[in-house]
């Protein structure tokens, strides 16, 4: 089954204290969009990606992928949405492959080991797999009160918090876009990531281990800790 990669490269840097998408922000030197692209591409499982940015970057975006010239890759209009930014990248990427990465450009420095397992785990037969991480704080249930008041205690245990690459059989997550496809347009009611599309057919996901370095970049502070992970590999 041959690999192909949406990367959905839409989100806004304002948080991090740019004008520019949070896909274009320089870590290390390197746009985020392009660490994240240079991942899926070394991991030497995608055959070709599909980036899904803000139509007024897509030279942008473009540009700053051209040097990940090892595998094929196109950049196209997102849309309103994360869910309908990747409905885009589906119709962009065709239907030659069997297993499709979701992946965010949010979280640049994902491993070719995680992306091997994700892979590993469609191919061996479960249609839906997403790398999860524990959660090592104590989690509580709130209520609507001011302020609020805590009404349970979830047992951590059994609580993963989840990341991407998300890796689908891709007939299976073309059918989760079809049926979620009314939802994409409105921010409220839109998926939040294409595992709860495949939940909402009934269809279970499995979780397979996560790793510390595929964080989210959503603030400065997040962009810090990504940049002491490269001095690690340096």
């Amino acid at each position: 089954m041959s690999v192909g990669a949406v990367l959905a490269a839409a989100g806004s840097g304002s948080r991090l204290g740019y004008t520019v998408p949070k896909a274009l922000v320089p870590l290390g030197g390197e746009a985020l969009v392009a660490r994240a692209a240079r991942g899926l591409a070394d991991s030497g499982l995608v055959r070709r990606i599909v980036v899904t940015a803000p139509a007024a970057y897509l030279e942008q975006v473009r540009a700053a992928v051209a040097p990940v010239s090892s595998v094929d890759i196109e950049v196209v209009d997102g849309g309103a949405t994360r869910q309908a930014s990747v409905a885009s990248g589906l119709r962009a990427l065709g239907g030659s492959d069997g297993v499709i990465l979701v992946h965010d450009a949010a979280r640049p420095l994902a491993s070719a080991d995680l992306i091997g397992r994700l892979v590993a785990a469609v191919r061996a037969g479960h249609p839906a797999v997403v790398p999860g991480v524990p959660v090592v704080d104590t989690i509580r249930a709130v209520d609507d009160g001011d302020p609020p008041r805590a009404i349970a205690t979830p047992d951590r245990s059994g609580l993963r918090a989840i990341q991407t690459p998300q890796a689908f059989d891709a007939d299976l997550l073309r059918r989760a876009h079809a049926h979620g496809a009314a939802r994409a347009d409105s921010e409220a009611v839109a998926a939040g990531d294409d595992a709860g599309l495949v939940e909402a057919l009934g269809i279970a996901v499995h979780v397979v281990p996560g790793e510390a370095r595929a964080l989210k970049i959503t603030t400065r502070h997040d962009l810090s800790v990504a940049a002491l992970y490269l001095e690690e590999d340096a």
